[in-house]
C-alpha cells in the first residue's frame, strides 16, 4: 500500500463549509502513524495487538517527562500549602480526564471539593456529547480562569498544545500572579514556553490520525493520576500507602477505613472500629489513637497542628516520650 502525504488536523470545530480560513498547523498528535497504514486491513487480533503495541510506548513517553512533572508536583504542593487551589482547564478528552481526576479526589483522600477544581470548554453539558468548536474560544478560557488567585496553579491540558480555549485559561492565571503547567502530547506546543513548567509526554502518532483520545489520552491520564496522587502524598494525606484521608460516612467507607486501621496499626477489628467511632469517623484522628495511646481530642489537636499529616502528628505526641508508638511497630 503507497502511503499517503500525512493528515493535518485541528483543534478546532472548523469545517470546509465554513467561510472562515483554516489554520492548517502539523502537530505531532495529528500525522500519520506509518506502522498503521494497514490496520483497516487486519484480523480483529492482530488488529488489538497493533492498537496494544502503540499503548506500550505511553508509559515511556510519560517516565521521560518525570523530572518536569516533579516540578509541576512540587508547585501544586506549594499551592496548596499557601492555602490556595489548583484549577484545571481543558477541552474535550483532556478536560474529561481532568473532570473526573478532580472529582475523585475527595473520596480518596478526603479533600475538600474545592480544592482541586476543574473547568471542561463549554461546562458540564459538554462531557457527555462532543461540542468540539468550543476550544478555539480564547475568550471563554479566560473567563473561565477569572476565579484564579496568586496563591493558586492553574494546569493546562492539550495534547497538541495549542488549544486557544486553554490559551485563554493560562493567559488570564499568569495576569493574576498564578503559577502555571502545560501538560500536553507535542514537545514543541507553542503555548510550552507560556506555562512555568511544560510536561509535553512525546507520544507521537496516534493509531488513528488525529485521535487523540488513544494515546495522547492515556498519557494524560497517567500524567496527572500521577501529579494528583503525589500532591496528596506529599500533603500527608496518606500514611504509608494506605488512603488515611477517607471519612467513614457510611457503610462502605466505615469498612473501608476498619481495614485501613488494621493494616497501619495492627489492631483487631474491633479496636479499630471502637477508635473510629471515638473519633466520629475520622480515620486520620483514629490511626493516631490506636498508634499512639492517645484521646480523640489530643490526635485531631495533632493533626490540626501539623495540617493533617499523620506521620508528623505521630512524631509530635512520640517527643516527649519517645516509645509510645515504637511500641505498635509502626513503619518509620
Amino acid at each position: 500500500m503507497t502511503p499517503q502525504p500525512d493528515a493535518a488536523g485541528s483543534d478546532g470545530g472548523g469545517t470546509a463549509a465554513s467561510p472562515a480560513p483554516v489554520e492548517i498547523v502539523r502537530v505531532p498528535t495529528e500525522s500519520r502513524n506509518p506502522g498503521t497504514y494497514d490496520i483497516d486491513r487486519l484480523p480483529t487480533l492482530d488488529l488489538l495487538r497493533m492498537i496494544n503495541a502503540e499503548d506500550a510506548t505511553v508509559a515511556q513517553a510519560v517516565a521521560a517527562v518525570l523530572p518536569e512533572l516533579a516540578r509541576a508536583v512540587d508547585s501544586g504542593v506549594g499551592a496548596l500549602r499557601r492555602g490556595g487551589r489548583i484549577h484545571y482547564f481543558g477541552a474535550g478528552t483532556p478536560g474529561r480526564i481532568a473532570t473526573a481526576d478532580a472529582a475523585e479526589l475527595p473520596p480518596t483522600f478526603g479533600t475538600d471539593p474545592g480544592t482541586v477544581l476543574s473547568h471542561h470548554a463549554g461546562g458540564a453539558q459538554t462531557l457527555g456529547q462532543a461540542s468540539e468548536g468550543i476550544e478555539d474560544d480564547a475568550e471563554l478560557g479566560a473567563a473561565d480562569a477569572a476565579a484564579v488567585r496568586s496563591n493558586d496553579l492553574a494546569v493546562g491540558l492539550t495534547a497538541s498544545g495549542r488549544t486557544p480555549y486553554v490559551a485563554g485559561a493560562l493567559g488570564a492565571a499568569r495576569r493574576a500572579g498564578a503559577a502555571t503547567v502545560l501538560v500536553s502530547a507535542n514537545p514543541q506546543a507553542p503555548l510550552g514556553a507560556e506555562a512555568d513548567v511544560h510536561v509535553a509526554a512525546d507520544t507521537g502518532a496516534e493509531v488513528i490520525a488525529g485521535s487523540t483520545r488513544m494515546k495522547a489520552g492515556t498519557a494524560q491520564k497517567l500524567v496527572l493520576n500521577a501529579f494528583s496522587t503525589a500532591v496528596m502524598v506529599r500533603l500527608g494525606r496518606t500514611y504509608s500507602n494506605l488512603m488515611v484521608g477517607v471519612d467513614a460516612t457510611n457503610a462502605k467507607l466505615r469498612g473501608r477505613a476498619i481495614t485501613i486501621l488494621t493494616e497501619a496499626s495492627g489492631a483487631d477489628e474491633d479496636s479499630c472500629a471502637a477508635a473510629l467511632a471515638d473519633t466520629g469517623g475520622d480515620t486520620r484522628a483514629a490511626l493516631v489513637c490506636l498508634l499512639t495511646g492517645a484521646s480523640p481530642a489530643r490526635a485531631a489537636a495533632e493533626l490540626a497542628a501539623c495540617e493533617g499529616r499523620v506521620r508528623d502528628a505521630l512524631h509530635r505526641i512520640d517527643a516527649p516520650g519517645g516509645a509510645s508508638c515504637a511500641r505498635r511497630g509502626r513503619p518509620s
